[in-house]
């Protein structure tokens, strides 16, 4: 038995680094030989995680819901057995799929899954975009307010950590605006206003916000959450609701599911599971069964 090992230093802003020796004794613990992937760059992770994979080595990602969004390009749709050790500052996709949240019980029981030859199937979306960008993801794909605070907080030097996050919501509260929308689900089309759209393959993002609180990652479809076009006020009054999922009861939330979506508007960048993926158009596919998780 073979692990390879990835790696983030940088997850739970550094905090646990630490961890990374106990959990390399945790995992080879029932007989693997374990090989950590590391990188200074995404892109160098990347690569060592598809030579995993063509070596024949099951894949562990190490980190938060960024860490995982990796392994998963490399893994999705292969059978390479792949498990989840959360250590970062959100585990959504982890939490979501029932593991432990302590990084050391979730990598003894990797350890002992991959033993035992435990696995379990479970769903990942697949988007492609029409600038030719492909890519996998586990948890929500989001292309309205929360995918702009991304792409503006990305671009913020200061202040660094969490508040720049903040520093984004508020600007992009200011800057706030409906934009129009053409959605195809599993063929059929609508136009509408909204401010907020999320595809959920499972229900949430950011830490526990739970945006599309009854996606299932085992029914073989895309959950869809698009919220009408809200005020400022309106827009932060319901986003509390967010984190128990009774935003979907609001009048002005709608809520579909759909195999096959098709989403498109004008200066929307689309991030998932955290990440920058490509501007919209995007088509989301949902593929039941791409992963095979250790559990």
């Amino acid at each position: 038995m073979n692990i390879a090992l990835l790696a983030n230093p940088t997850a739970g802003k550094g905090r646990r680094a630490a961890l990374l020796p106990v959990v390399v004794e945790r995992l080879a613990a029932e007989g693997a030989a374990v090989r950590v992937v590391t990188g200074a760059t995404a892109a160098e992770m990347a690569s060592g995680a598809r030579a995993a994979v063509e070596d024949g080595s099951a894949v562990v990602a190490m980190g938060g819901d960024g860490t995982v969004h990796l392994g998963l390009q490399a893994v999705a749709g292969t059978g390479v057995p792949f498990g989840i050790v959360p250590a970062g500052t959100g585990n959504d996709f982890a939490a979501r799929l029932g593991l432990p949240a302590d990084p050391l019980d979730a990598a003894r029981g990797v350890a002992v899954a991959l033993r035992d030859g435990a696995t379990r199937a479970v769903d990942l979306a697949r988007v492609a975009g029409a600038d030719g960008t492909t890519a996998w993801f586990g948890a929500v794909l989001a292309a309205g307010f929360d995918a702009f605070v991304n792409e503006r907080a990305n671009r913020i030097r200061w202040p660094r950590g969490p508040q720049r996050y903040n520093r984004a919501i508020v600007e992009e509260l200011l800057a706030l605006k409906a934009r129009r929308y053409r959605m195809s689900l599993d063929g059929d089309e609508q136009e509408f206003a909204s401010v907020l759209v999320a595809v959920g393959n499972t229900e949430s993002y950011g830490g526990g916000f739970r945006i599309v609180p009854d996606a299932d990652p085992a029914d073989g479809l895309l959950d869809v959450v698009v919220a009408e076009p809200l005020g400022r006020l309106t827009l932060m009054r319901l986003r509390p609701k967010v984190y128990t999922g009774e935003h979907v009861r609001d009048p002005r939330v709608s809520t579909y599911r759909a195999r096959v979506i098709e989403l498109a508007a004008e200066g929307v960048t689309a991030y998932a599971d955290g990440e920058r993926i490509c501007p919209l158009p995007v088509t989301i596919t949902c593929v039941p069964g791409a992963l095979t998780l250790l559990t």
